[in-house]
């Protein structure tokens, strides 16, 4: 099939001689899925960035990039922009919607910049289009501001900008990093109704391997800014012509068979009944709860993992424990704590920010001096700790000299990590911190805090979406839904035999890891394989998830668009369960009348359900 975009020997060069793209080469046909994957570094997203000519003007640029047989790579910039607009759609990894405006009036914006419509017909188009993008109350959606949006959201309303021209070809950098495995499956679902309705060519820039492997149809390796290895997905990663790259990326992909051992020690966090509500946007007098009377504790030593679904509560959980107006923390009531004794208390607890949320105006270097300078250290005890600290997460003391847009993903969220570690806290609290990094970087950071566990007794809480990842460090897990916790308990209870019906979907809808060495072969513009469902299912609605996977049911304020709480009471998951439907009458009128609490079934594990199963071991 005659390739839509062709690339041959393109090079990219930063300013200082950083080579990040080395003669990389590669062509995708319409209606085909190219994944390209490698480490933080590896050269992924500058290769993306070239193809759309959006690279800093003192980026150097060679090879050739040619689209439908156009040479891109040296035209002028009102050229290459209407190239970009019309004939190559972009998908960013964080959605770039501008917060002052509606949803809807910047997609509609995309579509008059495409089409002569009128400003009625343009926002008639942009609602269509969230609708096609599988949001449910597109209508509601087209009327929210970005903040309003949960992630899953605005990632799918990033697709349907790129919808508005139906492009030849649909470059999506990282469109799932950060997002939980169902909403993530979601997402991707979502590209490629896009994808079969245009024809398009989906160029998935990832370093999730399981994901590639599961929905690409051709993947390219790279590694130091080169090919180190392109071929059809089920045979790409194997073979013994790839010593280094793929093989090294497979070995770090964590297994939801790993788990940690439980610490025995004096608490140092203790929740009980935390809640936190919010104002409820366009309704007088109404507040949305987005944590619903959460409560657990932490012992020195522990790591407790917070799971869930996005708008579950987890972050908030967090920060509303990182500014010490409720729990028990290190034996002191942290409601009763004057602003000063704050203060001291905050230095022994850290938050590690999703995102690798960096102030881009300072080097990485004046980023870890500042908790530093903060609590009175002195310059010369700074300027030696500084480079320690890049050291203890696996950066090089050179690093302290750039700026965060000239490091990874990775590279970035590391600079986060030290940065909670400068004051030697003894608990630390880790929102995502493993959303932006490729399996062998995530692989490097859990050993290294694993080995800050056990070195320096630390106690983390951590929120995370990646339910693999997690059990490499957790202790103890917590499932969260609604902003309430479902399922809490030894992790290997709870990823072995798990008793809440929600802790199984999360569990289902992870992919298999590794990825596996081999599939049935499929052809270009085949559906990507679903996976099998046991059991009855309840009635879905239009833009639900495929059946098996997690899908949430009403709860205000969750997201926007959301329908109005079942006024009957009862089990919140009971319309998305899949033990309800099978149920005798008067258990199903239990579960219907009777909104469960958190017991125990173990001294170390509760669940929220009238009738938990702990099912076959996984």
């Amino acid at each position: 099939m005659t390739a839509v975009l062709e690339v041959s020997g393109l090079g990219v060069t930063f300013a200082g001689g950083v080579r990040a793209v080395r003669g990389v080469a590669f062509g995708v046909a319409p209606g085909e899925v190219f994944a390209v994957v490698g480490e933080s570094g590896a050269g992924k997203s500058a290769t993306a960035l070239a193809l759309a000519g959006l690279l800093p003007a003192s980026a150097r640029i060679q090879g050739s990039v040619r689209l439908r047989g156009r040479e891109l790579l040296g035209l002028p910039e009102r050229d290459l922009a209407a190239v970009r607009s019309k004939e190559i759609a972009l998908v960013f990894q964080d959605p770039a919607f501008t917060p002052v405006h509606r949803i809807g009036a910047q997609i509609a914006e995309a579509v008059r910049a495409h089409r002569r419509v009128s400003r009625r017909a343009a926002a008639a188009r942009a609602v269509g289009l969230l609708r096609l993008a599988g949001i449910q109350d597109a209508a509601a959606v087209a009327r929210a501001y970005p903040h309003q949006l949960s992630g899953g959201q605005s990632r799918r309303a990033m697709i349907a900008v790129a919808m508005a021209a139906d492009p030849y070809v649909i470059v999506a950098d990282e469109p799932t990093a950060g997002l939980d495995p169902p909403v993530r499956a979601r997402v991707l679902d979502t590209l490629r109704t896009v994808q079969r309705r245009t024809g398009a060519a989906l160029i998935l820039i990832t370093h999730d391997l399981g994901l590639a492997v599961e929905r690409a149809d051709r993947i390219m390796v790279m590694r130091a800014g080169r090919t180190a290895r392109i071929g059809p997905a089920a045979t790409a990663l194997t073979g013994p012509s790839m010593p280094r790259a793929a093989p090294a990326l497979l070995r770090s992909v964590p297994r939801l068979g790993h788990t940690g051992g439980r610490a025995n020690a004096p608490t140092v966090l203790a929740v009980h009944g935390l809640v936190k509500e919010y104002p409820a946007r366009g309704v007088a007098r109404r507040r949305m709860r987005a944590v619903d009377g959460v409560g657990f504790d932490v012992r020195a030593g522990e790591a407790l993992g917070l799971v869930g679904e996005s708008g579950c509560g987890k972050t908030t959980t967090l920060k509303e424990i990182a500014a010490l107006r409720t729990g028990v923390v290190f034996g002191r009531d942290a409601a009763s704590l004057s602003a000063a004794q704050r203060r001291e208390l905050r230095r022994d607890l850290q938050l590690v920010f999703q995102g690798h949320a960096l102030d881009p105006r300072m080097t990485a270097g004046a980023i870890l001096a500042e908790p530093l300078r903060a609590h009175g250290r002195r310059r010369s005890e700074i300027a030696a700790r500084v480079p320690d600290l890049l050291h203890l997460v696996g950066l090089d003391p050179a690093h302290a000299a750039r700026r965060p847009d000239e490091l990874s993903g990775g590279q970035r969220q590391r600079v986060g990590i030290a940065r909670a570690l400068a004051l030697d806290p003894r608990l630390l609290l880790l929102d995502e911190p493993f959303s932006a990094l490729d399996v062998s970087t995530q692989a490097g950071v859990v050993a290294l805090l694993r080995g800050l566990k056990t070195r320096l007794g630390l106690a983390y809480v951590i929120a995370a979406h990646d339910l693999a990842v997690l059990r490499l460090l957790a202790d103890r897990v917590a499932v969260m839904r609604r902003g309430r916790i479902v399922e809490l308990g030894d992790a290997g209870a709870v990823y072995g035999t798990p008793a809440h019906p929600y802790t199984r979907t999360l569990l289902d809808a992870v992919p298999p890891s590794p990825p596996p060495r081999e599939r049935p072969g499929r052809t270009v513009g085949d559906s990507w394989p679903g996976r099998a469902v046991e059991g009855p299912w309840p009635s879905r609605a239009v833009g639900d998830s495929w059946p098996g996977r997690a899908v949430e049911g009403p709860w205000p304020g969750r997201a926007v668009g959301d329908p109005p709480p079942d006024p009957r009471g009862g089990c919140p998951f009971r319309t998305r369960c899949p033990v309800f439907p099978a149920l005798a009458a008067p258990s199903r009128r239990r579960c219907a009348e009777q909104d469960p609490a958190l017991r125990h079934l173990a001294p170390d594990h509760a669940v929220a359900c009238h009738f938990p199963s702990q099912g076959e071991p996984r």
